[in-house]
């Protein structure tokens, strides 16, 4: 039973030293997303800060740990207005709710170079899985010899699942702000 033992902890030991863990490069990543207005256009934004890292000991990602932190009040809409509307109590709520995490839960594949993405976003205060669509895009050495690998992520989810639930009704008895929230995560990763 010793040796069983031993045995495990070594094997356990070797699974942790195969995993590679990845920085974001905020230089070449991005974190967006697109709203409907009015029913018919969209808006868009970003978040500027952010801070995250994955692990993964494949070389296709397809076990990927994906953790992300988001600086909610690093909203940019290109309009100040709208931006500090945002980021007050009738949407996200900064003071109060300053962070907007992801911690995925599983990866699996469903194509070349592509996965479902489960995890639990945590948001406005309210924590709920979702699935994403992420895409690999490839590793490579950059000019420095940094080794270098691309992931997109996107997906849709609800913000009224999150508690964001601010909105007008048009003349025509349509919602002026769109309820689904498109997300589109550009990443950059670098190997450390």
């Amino acid at each position: 039973m010793k040796k069983l033992s031993i045995v495990i902890a070594l094997f356990s030991l070797a699974l942790v030293q195969a995993q590679t863990t990845w920085n974001f490069d905020p230089a070449h990543s991005s974190i967006r997303f697109a709203v409907d207005h009015m029913v018919i256009s969209e808006v868009e934004g970003q978040f500027s800060t952010y801070e995250g890292s994955v692990v993964s000991a494949k070389s296709d990602f397809s076990d990927a740990k994906i953790n992300i932190s988001i600086a909610v009040n690093s909203v940019d809409t290109d309009n100040e207005k709208r931006d500090a509307h945002l980021k007050s109590a009738d949407f996200f709520e900064t003071e109060k709710y300053p962070k907007m995490t992801f911690v995925s839960t599983s990866v699996e594949k469903t194509g070349d170079s592509k996965y479902n993405l489960k995890g639990n976003l945590t948001l406005h205060g309210v924590t709920k899985e979702i699935t994403l669509v992420m895409t690999y895009g490839g590793t490579t050495k950059d000019p420095w010899g940094n080794t270098k690998a691309g992931l997109k992520v996107t997906g849709v989810i609800n913000r009224t699942d999150f508690g964001l639930k601010y909105n007008s009704v048009l003349e025509a008895g349509s919602l002026m702000i769109g309820e689904e929230v498109a997300i589109t995560a550009k990443m950059e990763l670098t190997k450390i």
